[in-house]
């Protein structure tokens, strides 16, 4: 009978996400998703893999895109460019299956828990939480956005490795959380205390410890490695880049904290950005009728929990609430303090909590029809969801749509702004300071003229000829970075760096040379890729494999 209810959770989720299927363009404010994913098409053709310095951003001088942001959804999308998606098709799949994943996720989670009348709740009051619009149609986080498919799946998986700890559950656990790990940083960051505080107070209470510690320790290992290629290069290299500029000015965290009439009473619907102050043209309310949910659930989880010991179901749902409340307070200024005092300032902006907030307040709305009577389901049921549809709906749709071309998106003053618009996020510590003109098409000489011949340049990989009557100092438009290797003739030559933009420069003799300068893998990337090549598909193996593997 769960097909179902599976086939439910499809359909009510398709309006939230209908309105991409038309042609044409949506703005958002984070407005850099096509662009990423044409940066990323570079790296596949080049041979690039796994995709990490982009060669147009940066005003052109290239830089480390996905060393440090996460890049699995990015894959995905710019697979589909290779079964035949234009580029604003590819970007608006990226939207829609989020949506469509993570409700059918969360239903798996709720269903596992409450029974499917639970899950399907769980599951509507997911899909339309208004803050998943807010992320879609409004800022446009297609990391985020991701995030909220990995969150049910990543608990589901802990649940079910305390009731079945053996290899096939940790093998699910860890490439959910890997999947989290490859997503999205600020989502894992939030998310991972939490998860850790379930997984704790569960095992004070289960028997078999050992066994279940085994299996969990594994499944976090099998995370980390599986999800290496991302996470090591980022942990390993991250003071390779200004990280520092991520929480500084308009980023500072002091900026953004959400006013309780703005998170509990009001309705406002805006397509703007976060600013200073509790002036901001976006949303970050709950909801009215989330808010009920949360409420009818907190008071049958006190009543049973006074009435009789919890059961595990009823305890999850306890500490889902808890944390719920937690998230929420973590998004108003009175938490200032703890912002202060734990390292959370890279998180940048506090409403990210709103992301842990909206999972676990949709799921403990599910026990509402925890074990209640099949007789009273139905009409409760049909009511409840009709009530979230129809007064959430309305949030799921583009402010306006612009009958734009890829051509129009990519010249003139936008294509200049793809090119910088988030040229602080990931630029080299080479560069003192951002480039305020767009890199020279050609490499040049620091003195005298040199002339560059069969020029080519692909994502990680600048080749080309040169002629100089005089030796000189060579200036490549490429930001340095780690990695970064130039051959003379051949041959493994030094570099040192131009400039205060850091430039690759490199001493050239007189006369003719062939010259080639190409991004190579360090130790954390190339442990990292090697990790992800090895226990990923060992991973999806475990779990898809028929044979027993240990189970208790």
């Amino acid at each position: 009978m769960n097909w179902r209810f599976y086939l439910f959770v499809v359909l009510i989720s398709i309006p939230t996400f209908i309105s991409l299927i038309r042609p044409g363009y949506f703005p958002m404010h984070d407005d850099l998703q096509v662009m990423r994913i044409y940066q990323m098409e570079l790296c596949f053709r080049a041979g690039q893999f796994p995709c990490r310095w982009v060669p147009d951003m940066g005003y052109r001088y290239g830089y480390p895109q996905f060393e440090y942001y996460g890049p699995l959804p990015y894959y995905l999308m710019t697979a589909s460019r290779f079964v035949g998606l234009s580029l604003f098709s590819a970007m608006k799949l990226g939207f829609i299956l989020p949506l469509l994943l993570g409700n059918l996720t969360m239903f798996l989670l709720g269903s596992s828990l409450f029974g499917p009348w639970g899950g399907l709740l769980s599951a509507v009051a997911y899909a339309y939480a208004p803050y998943r619009a807010s992320d879609l149609y409004s800022r446009g986080a297609m990391g985020e956005t991701w995030a909220f498919v990995f969150l049910p799946l990543i608990l589901f998986a802990l649940l079910r490795l305390f009731k079945k700890p053996n290899l096939k559950t940790a093998a699910l656990l860890g490439l959910s959380y890997g999947g989290l790990l490859a997503t999205h940083n600020i989502s894992t960051l939030i998310f991972s205390p939490l998860i850790g505080l379930l997984a704790l107070v569960l095992l004070i209470r289960e028997k078999d410890k050992p066994v279940v510690v085994k299996y969990g320790l594994i499944a976090l290992v099998w995370a980390v490695l599986a999800a290496g290629s991302f996470f090591l290069p980022l942990v390993f290299e991250k003071g390779y880049a200004h990280t520092e500029s991520l929480i500084q000015g308009y980023f500072n965290y002091l900026a953004h904290f959400v006013t309780l009439k703005q998170l509990f009473f009001t309705t406002f619907w805006g397509y703007g950005s976060s600013e200073i102050g509790p002036t901001d043209d976006l949303s970050f309310f709950v909801g009215p009728i989330h808010i009920l949910l949360f409420l009818v659930a907190a008071v049958a989880v006190a009543y049973r929990s006074f009435r009789r010991r919890l059961d595990q179901t009823t305890l999850v749902v306890l500490l889902a609430i808890i944390f719920t409340l937690a998230s929420l307070f973590m998004t108003h200024q009175k938490s200032t303090f703890l912002w202060q005092v734990l390292p959370l300032s890279y998180l940048q902006f506090p409403w990210r909590f709103l992301v842990t907030a909206n999972f676990f307040l949709a799921l403990s709305a599910g026990y509402i029809f925890y074990k209640l009577a099949p007789g009273k389901i139905l009409p409760l049921a049909i009511s409840l969801i009709t009530l979230l549809f129809m007064t959430n709906v309305s949030f799921f749709r583009p402010r306006e749509w612009f009958d734009l071309t890829i051509w129009e998106k990519f010249s003139g003053y936008s294509w200049d702004r793809q090119l910088t618009i988030s040229i602080f996020d990931y630029l080299p510590v080479s560069a003192k300071f951002p480039p305020t003109f767009a890199a020279p098409l050609l490499p040049y000489g620091a003195k005298t003229k040199i002339s560059i011949l069969d020029f080519t340049r692909s994502s990680d990989t600048l080749r080309f000829t040169t002629k100089s009557l005089t030796a000189d100092v060579l200036i490549l438009p490429q930001f340095d970075f780690p990695g970064w290797q130039v051959k003379l003739d051949g041959k493994k030559v030094s570099h040192r760096r131009a400039f205060d933009l850091g430039l690759i420069a490199l001493d050239l003799p007189a006369g003719e040379h062939r010259l080639e300068a190409s991004l190579k893998k360090t130790l954390p990337r190339f442990v990292g890729d090697l990790a992800t090549l090895i226990f990923a598909p060992l991973a999806l193996y475990t779990l898809i494999s028929k044979k027993p593997h240990g189970q208790k």
